[in-house]
């Protein structure tokens, strides 16, 4: 059991002011695995104060030392591996492969890049008569989610640390034991007392009171729409800056000359891949119509190359949904396209043969989906994929950016001047051509109903700062 019913505020593992507990289920075997206390306000406004009598002293280190703070993150981070694999693996239901290749790696990656931007990072800017300098924000609230346990809160808390801003954190309570880790992972590398505090509870109590509390300066969220417009809401009280990271309904452009099966496989990947939980997830696949039949008999047969199963096993690698409610919407999903004018390819309702227990859901591929059906405009968040067909490039680029959000989009194809034109065209924050790897040091955000502002690199570092300028300043 992972049981852990403290908070983490100045320094110190606290009891909650309440004795309210929430449970912590494996969606894999639908089992109890610990217990978090739920946070109370009392709890957050001590947390806050810690914060805010941390930033004054934490605000005026220098760069070098912050830069030196996190890479003994990073180092205290790498020491942790097997214990971030085993949390993940048995919170998220994530697979044993996905979670030791991609999960455990990507919270990682933001302290190391972080802190290596951080060292040439400038502070300072003089043009003409002004003198710009560049202040932390201030103590910032962060709000995680439950799909990247560590690469959602090590982005904001790298730029976060980085800018010199103390911070409140509220993990997602489907994966609250991760943060429990990075917490560890802070005390072990010297983070001063107050610098982060983490707060458990539900988004009612501690991620609306992070967001309405008026001596939080900066909320960074990542998370549903919804929620993100409740969060303005609460934020615009007070004139409260807001970074919002939310949902996708991604596309990947697939070009007539790409190689057919590398383009089913790009796509079966994209839904099969955390189980679809992926805010980023190519979810629509919009390919020739001289394609299409050879492409969806690609899909057939590589499909079962991406078997669903216990995470544990390293044959797996399409692990369970979230929880029950997660499953049942993706469930009303696949029904609906049934419903529509839609063609199953594979997959369908219910879950698959031997996994009765746990929140499984079967890789589903739709064809003959038009552009504007519910199934090809709304996020799922499971593994379900549209496959839309075009004539020509510029049509295939209106339907790629026909949605209401602007995330990420994908281009899998050979031309240069056809990969360059359709990679530049997507109003997308993220564009990856033929399976890149992911830059780090980039900005990630999105257009539109994808969010406000950006993560990693130095753009998240930008985030959690405020420019000054001073006009007349002595030489």
């Amino acid at each position: 059991m992972y049981n852990h019913i403290q908070h983490y505020i100045n320094g110190q593992w606290v009891d909650s002011t309440e004795n309210e507990m929430i449970d912590v289920i494996n969606p894999a075997t639908e089992e109890k695995i610990g217990e978090i206390s739920s946070g109370t306000k009392e709890d957050l406004d001590k947390a806050v104060q810690a914060a805010r009598d941390a930033f004054p002293s934490f605000s005026q280190t220098t760069k070098e030392e912050r830069a030196d703070l996190l890479d003994r993150i990073a180092d205290e981070y790498e020491k942790r591996k097997d214990k971030f694999i085993e949390v993940i693996m048995e919170e998220l239901g994530s697979p044993v492969n996905f979670t030791t290749e991609v999960q455990y790696p990507m919270g990682l990656n933001h302290f190391r890049a972080t802190a290596k931007l951080l060292r040439d990072f400038d502070f300072t800017e003089e043009r003409e008569n002004s003198f710009i300098q560049k202040d932390a924000i201030g103590v910032a609230g962060l709000i995680t989610p439950w799909n990247f346990p560590t690469n959602q809160a090590s982005t904001k808390l790298a730029s976060a640390f980085a800018a010199g801003s103390t911070v409140v954190l509220k993990p997602s309570t489907e994966t609250p034991f991760a943060a429990v880790l990075l917490t560890e992972v802070f005390e072990a590398a010297g983070l001063p007392k107050g610098v982060f505090n983490l707060v458990n509870g539900t988004g009612s109590t501690i991620g609306d009171g992070i967001s309405s509390h008026p001596d939080i300066d900066f909320v960074s969220f990542t998370g549903s729409g919804g929620v993100g417009t409740k969060i303005m809401e609460n934020a615009a009280q007070d004139i409260k800056k807001v970074s919002l990271e939310l949902g996708g309904k991604s596309p990947i452009v697939v070009l007539d000359d790409a190689d057919v099966d590398y383009a089913a496989k790009t796509a079966i990947s994209h839904i099969a891949g955390n189980t679809g939980q992926v805010c980023t997830a190519g979810t629509r696949a919009i390919v020739p119509e001289s394609m299409h039949d050879d492409f969806i008999q690609a899909i057939k047969n590589h499909i079962s190359e991406y078997p669903v199963g216990d995470p544990k096993d390293k044959s797996t690698f399409t692990g369970p949904q979230i929880s029950e409610d997660q499953w049942k919407t993706v469930q009303d999903y696949i029904q609906t396209g049934i419903d529509s004018e839609a063609t199953l390819v594979t997959g369908g309702t219910g879950k698959p043969e031997g996994l009765e227990t746990g929140y499984y859901s079967k890789l589903t591929v739709f064809t003959n989906v038009k552009p504007d059906d519910t199934i090809a405009q709304e996020e799922i968040f499971g593994p379900v994929l549209s496959v839309i067909t075009y004539k020509d490039l510029d049509e295939a680029i209106d339907v790629a950016n026909g949605t209401i959000y602007g995330l990420a989009g994908y281009v899998v194809g050979n031309d240069p001047d056809n990969l360059t034109k359709t990679a530049r065209s997507l109003r997308s924050g993220r564009i990856v051509v033929n399976n890149e790897p992911a830059d780090f040091t980039a900005p990630f955000g999105g257009f539109q109903q994808s969010g406000i502002g950006r993560e990693w690199g130095d753009y998240g570092i930008e985030e959690f700062l405020e420019p000054k300028t001073i006009v007349g300043l002595p030489s």
